[in-house]
Formats: C-alpha cells, structure tokens, sequence
C-alpha cells in the first residue's frame, strides 16, 4: 500500500476518467508506472480502458462475468471490483483468504492447483455476506493479513474454538501447497553506448518481461571484461574503450534474479550514427529522463548523475 499509494494517486490525478487513460499514449502510461514493475498490468490497464471506453462507452462493466473478460483481469480482481463496487456476492480468494479459510474450514486441497480456487468459491459463497459482500471480501482478506498469518495469532484470534486447524493443532500444516515458484538467475552486461550528450537506448519487443520498455543493448551470460570487450568489438565495427564498469546491480523479480553491470562506452558522434539499429536510437539526457524504463536503468542513471 505504501509503494502504491502515489502511483494510484498520480494516475487518478492524470488520468481522472477512463477516457483520458484510453486516450493516453502507451509511453505516458509505462512512464508513469515506471518502477512498481509487473508492467504486463499497465499495458492492460491501458488496453482495458480503451476496451471500456470504446465498446462500452466509458460505462465500466458492473457483472463478474462481465468484468472478468476485460484484458488483465483474473478471478481475484473481478471478484474484487464486483463485490466492493456493486455489490455483487462473489468470494474473493487470494494468499490470505487461501490461508485463513483452510485453516478454517480444513480444506486441504492443494492451493498450487488452479481447480483448487473453485473448492475455496464454493465454500465461501455459502458463507459470504448477501448485504455487504464487498466488506466480507475486504475482512476476510484483512484477517488473514493481520491475525491468520503464516505464523498465526491463535490465542488472540476470536475463530480459534471453532477453527479446524486451531482444534487440531495443525496449523503449519496449511494450506497445502507443493508447487515452489522456480527462482531463475541471469547475468545480464549491458553496452552503455554515448557520444557525450546523447545515448542509444532501444525499446524491447512486446515477447519480454520489460516488453515496451527502454534500455541499453545487453549481451547475456556470466562473463568477464575481457569476454565482454571481445562481444562488443563484434558488434561494433571501429575501434573503442570501455570507458568505465559499474559495480553489480542486483533486481529481483517473482521468477528471476537478475545481476547486471553496465560498461560504458564513448563514441564520437559521427561513430555513433554508424552503429547497427539493434543497439537503439540515440536519445538525449532530457529525452531519456521522460522515456518508460526498468527499475534496474533507472538505478544505474541515477548512479551516473542522469534522474529519472
């Protein structure tokens, strides 16, 4: 809430209706996001309030069934909107629900499986709020966030004599789950290439975690300076020094640990129009500044003075 708090503040502030986001250019969008991460759910913010505003004329859909078609949205978000917004009684299920309401209700599916979701709804809709569903969502969420927390206050918690879990002295026990998320680690080298006032940065491909996103070429792979000067100068087809190495940066993400460092490179400016277009277009400080980028460029530009 803390990190997301402004960035919802400034989006309402610039984008007060959904028209103005559906309006807005993709670039301001990914600008504006840039580092909460997760930017797939900007570009289908900004996908969905076109939908919206096109086919629905800016009337947002107020059905689950409905919500749940627009591009970006799963289960939990269209419960979630449906239940808070227009009262429609449907469970919301996420990890603290998950967590709370097996515990609870001893269900010991294993929560790893997508059919799983569908035993939790079908219980929960028995239970919900027919009056206030969105408050029932929000406390069960809550709950599970604050009292029935991996390490659960059962003592304290007013469910605790009625709690299959709690009676049975399980509670480490669940929810189930036997699916781990696969940490994959990468090593990234990127090739800084200016000529003094202007860099080249390029935008990736719409097939990337940072799809739509700018930053410098980058040759992947654990390698030493020697390998990458080696790279490089197969790239590149005049002479030059790498100017200076930045120490590691380090970025983690849900699936991936990413290790990174970048190797600057000065060109003269008539060499600089010569490299090959897969390096990018060559962008000024002032330009890079309003260009959407990772949290990882945007740490090593602050690092070499360039605020973001």
């Amino acid at each position: 809430m803390e990190q997301g708090l402004p960035y919802f503040e400034k989006f309402v502030e610039t984008y007060p209706t959904v028209s103005d986001l559906a309006n807005a250019d993709e670039k301001e969008v990914l600008r504006l996001w840039q580092g909460l991460g997760y930017y797939s759910r900007a570009r289908n913010l900004h996908a969905t309030a076109k939908h919206v505003s096109e086919v629905f004329g800016g009337i947002f859909p107020n059905m689950y069934k409905e919500i749940l078609k627009l591009k970006g949205v799963g289960p939990y978000t269209a419960a979630a909107i449906a239940s808070i917004c227009f009262d429609e009684p449907t469970p919301v299920v996420d990890g603290n629900v998950f967590r709370f309401a097996s515990r609870y209700f001893g269900i010991k599916d294993d929560i790893a499986k997508q059919k799983t979701r569908i035993v939790f709804e079908e219980v929960l809709i028995k239970h919900i709020s027919k009056e206030q569903p969105g408050i029932f969502n929000q406390a069960m969420m809550e709950f599970g966030s604050t009292v029935c927390t991996p390490s659960p206050d059962c003592p304290s918690c007013i469910f605790n004599v009625d709690c299959f879990a709690s009676i049975r002295k399980i509670q480490n026990q669940l929810p189930s789950k036997s699916k781990k998320i696969k940490v994959r680690e990468r090593f990234l080298n990127y090739l800084v290439l200016h000529d003094g006032s202007n860099y080249l940065m390029r935008q990736r491909d719409s097939n990337d975690v940072w799809a739509h996103l700018f930053d410098f070429k980058v040759i992947e792979g654990k390698l030493d300076r020697e390998e990458i000067f080696n790279k490089a100068r197969e790239l590149l087809t005049h002479d030059f020094v790498i100017e200076d190495e930045s120490q590691e940066f380090q970025h983690i993400l849900s699936h991936q640990r990413i290790k990174a460092i970048f190797y600057k490179i000065k060109l003269a400016p008539d060499q600089i129009k010569k490299v090959k277009s897969d390096f990018g277009e060559p962008y000024s400080v002032e330009e890079i500044v309003n260009l959407p980028k990772p949290k990882l460029i945007v740490n090593y530009l602050e690092q070499i003075g360039i605020k973001s």
